[in-house]
């Protein structure tokens, strides 16, 4: 009943009318706003979004199949978790996200798309960013404060290559900023990888999604075939080996017939037939092992991971952020309703009260 009782003192009519009253001034707000809005969003740079979608080759376990695909119906994948791969699809964009994945992109030559610069990412990053104009003092200040109280920290690069294990402050803060540029998300259902580039250049924006695929491609891939790789070079060795063994036993074999002819001597005969037993044995290890060689080559193949391609990167057209319309808009729909309260103040008060 109390409150029935304060809202039959909202006069609506009333209150639509005092702010009818005030209309000029909400002109005025609106323009002054709306000047403001722009002095801030327009100076920032245009950036660009590219995008790789990848569907990876899933790698399940046999005795999980049946209960991964039933728990794929309720929006779960049990595959990768029930299987051998430790390097599971859920797992890519913590991989990505790491001081030395970031690190290895930076050697990537990159082009503008104005075709203005060519150079490398880490150059094009710490040289030829734009910044709006009224973060200048700061950065200038940032600067003037790194002169007068440098950081403790002695860590950097070491001969032009950053060390990820031990970053100065100026190649951490680059790191972050890169993180948060490049991106990766997994879809827990479908294993599906998106990797997402923001860029103030579409063509450089372009060119590093692609190259983030490659590298993330390449890093799985030689994951996955480690273990393969190492047995083939292992059989690679024996084989090589084996062979040599085999050419020295069949040139002492060659030698010993050449300078033994007609013989007839029972030992000589021995000596000779345990010549060509060795040869043969000899022979047959060289044999064995070149077909180990070529399971371990084959199995290389095998545990090479496929994926493909569902998009590709492209040059994007138009920019991504900021958005300005709906920046500058936002903002005009924000401070009408905080005029609107300004102008009610008194009413809602009394109605508070």
């Amino acid at each position: 009943m109390e409150q029935q009782n304060r809202s039959e003192y909202i006069d609506l009519r009333e209150v639509f009318g005092k702010i009818l009253s005030k209309k000029k001034s909400f002109f005025k707000v609106w323009g002054i706003t709306f000047v403001l809005a722009c002095a801030w969003i327009l100076p920032i740079p245009r950036s660009y979004d590219a995008e790789v979608v990848l569907a990876p080759e899933s790698v399940e376990s046999s005795s999980v199949g049946t209960l991964g695909s039933l728990a794929s119906t309720f929006g779960f994948n049990i595959g990768s978790i029930g299987g051998n791969d430790a390097l599971y699809p859920l797992l890519y964009p913590d991989l990505m996200s790491s001081n030395d994945f970031m690190v290895s992109l930076l050697d990537i030559q990159v082009s503008t798309d104005d075709g203005s610069l060519t150079t490398d990412y880490l150059t094009y990053l710490t040289q030829h960013q734009k910044v709006a104009f009224y973060r200048w003092p700061l950065i200038w200040l940032n600067r003037l404060k790194k002169k007068i109280f440098p950081p403790k920290h002695s860590g950097g690069s070491v001969d032009g290559k950053i060390d990820p294990f031990y970053l100065s402050y100026e190649e951490d803060q680059l790191l972050k900023a890169m993180k948060d540029m490049i991106t990766c998300s997994v879809d827990k259902k479908t294993d599906v990888i998106t990797i997402r580039v923001t860029d103030q250049d579409p063509l450089v924006c372009a060119t590093i999604a692609d190259s983030v695929r490659v590298r993330l491609q390449n890093f799985i891939t030689e994951y996955r075939t480690s273990k393969a790789r190492i047995d083939k070079d292992y059989y690679e060795r024996l084989v090589e080996e084996a062979h040599t063994e085999y050419e020295r036993s069949m040139a002492r074999y060659g030698r010993y017939c050449d300078t033994h002819r007609d013989i007839i001597l029972q030992s000589m005969l021995s000596e000779r037939d345990a010549l060509e037993n060795d040869m043969q044995l000899k022979y047959q290890t060289y044999q064995a092992m070149s077909t180990q060689l070529e399971a371990a080559k084959a199995k290389v193949q095998e545990s090479t991971p496929a994926f493909t391609v569902l998009q590709g990167a492209s040059v994007p057209v138009k920019a991504a952020h900021p958005k300005r319309m709906l920046f500058v808009l936002g903002m005009l729909i924000l401070v009408t309703i905080g005029y609107m309260l300004y102008i009610l103040r008194d009413e809602l008060k009394k109605t508070i009260s």
